[in-house]
């Protein structure tokens, strides 16, 4: 991280402040709004923020296990949790897989073996979320609005992670190595940046090949542990909502927050840099009293974001400072780690 970009960083963090703090003053009605909330209430939000860590750490101990790698359970958990820092200090999240292959990789990993279960990681969260908005279309109350943000924000994520796969992926399969292509050179790429999109293909066709060789039924059982994880996140809302006696359609609670939490990695700046606070007044003000606004956004940003900031921070701070330094990560898998077919460290 460069000076600019921590400047950057916490001017978006200030911003995102200033967003909420402007939710809050310019929502306050007459009689006051309650901002404390009750203590069971905070217990349900941590017992929500331990079993999605635990549940996302057991999915990546599976997925290690499908292509061949025995992840311990807090290699697994710091991998997790230095991802989220990273995503929460980065435009569009963009750190995430750097610091969660450095993660892996100081505890000894091979870079193939890293890459498959990032690479699997990504599927499997793309999949939890189309399972999710599927079952919430069939099973929930379909609001015009609501549905549409649902199916736009899931349909185009999902459509672009398997447009962008599915042409690296041909791409992987004939120009990973020599000279750059005349299409490439039409587009006048750089022999730098040609270099760079070479090391991306070869990270996609190493990728591929691991998937190949993963074992079925621990991608099954990673996938149900993925929609699980996915879920439980979602009912931090609610809880939160219903802890000060309110009983709103259930609806918006659940399909909103899955809109601004996945829907936010298209915002730029670190953070969100306030879109998600200024979404959340938007979207919800109809569906949660107007005297609970203020204090259902501070703790659901609390409980969804600023937590897993935090305990990232604490868990792999150093690690995903290095990983943030230019060029300090060499995604490079080596010719010959998957002739291992251990590949345990």
């Amino acid at each position: 991280m460069t000076p600019l970009r921590w400047l950057l960083t916490i001017l978006s963090f200030a911003t995102s402040f200033g967003a909420s703090i402007y939710v809050v003053v310019s929502g306050w009605p007459e009689d006051g709004a309650p901002l404390g909330l009750p203590f069971w209430a905070h217990l349900g939000a941590l017992a929500i923020v331990a079993a999605d860590l635990t549940l996302r750490t057991f999915k990546v101990q599976l997925s290690g296990r499908a292509v061949g790698a025995i992840v311990e359970f807090g290699t697994a958990l710091r991998m997790g949790l230095g991802g989220d820092f990273a995503a929460a200090i980065t435009p569009s999240k963009t750190g995430a897989e750097p610091a969660r292959f450095l993660v892996l990789k100081e505890a000894g990993y091979p870079a193939a073996q890293i890459l498959a279960v990032l690479f699997l990681e990504l599927a499997l969260e793309l999949m939890s979320l189309l399972t999710i908005a599927v079952v919430f279309y069939l099973t929930l109350e379909r609001s015009g609005s609501l549905m549409t943000a649902l199916l736009s924000i899931v349909g185009a994520y999902a459509t672009t992670m398997l447009a962008i796969t599915a042409v690296l992926f041909i791409l992987s399969r004939r120009n990973t190595s020599g000279p750059a292509p005349a299409w490439a050179t039409r587009l006048r790429l750089s022999a730098t940046m040609w270099h760079r999109v070479q090391t991306t293909l070869r990270h996609v066709k190493v990728s591929v090949e691991g998937l190949v060789r993963a074992r079925p039924a621990f991608i099954l059982a990673a996938y149900f542990v993925s929609v699980t994880h996915v879920f439980a996140r979602l009912l931090v809302l609610p809880i939160l909502v219903f802890a000060y006696g309110d009983r709103p359609p259930v609806a918006p609670l659940l399909v909103w927050p899955m809109v601004l939490l996945y829907g936010s990695s298209a915002a730029p700046a670190p953070a969100g840099g306030g879109v998600v606070e200024m979404s959340f007044q938007a979207a919800l003000a109809g569906h949660i009293p107007v005297q609970l606004i203020a204090s259902s956004l501070i703790w659901w940003r609390v409980y969804t974001f600023y937590a897993y900031v935090a305990f990232g921070a604490m868990s792999a701070g150093r690690t995903v400072m290095r990983a943030l330094r230019p060029g300090a990560v060499t995604m490079e898998p080596d010719a010959n780690e998957f002739d291992d077919p251990a590949g345990t460290p």
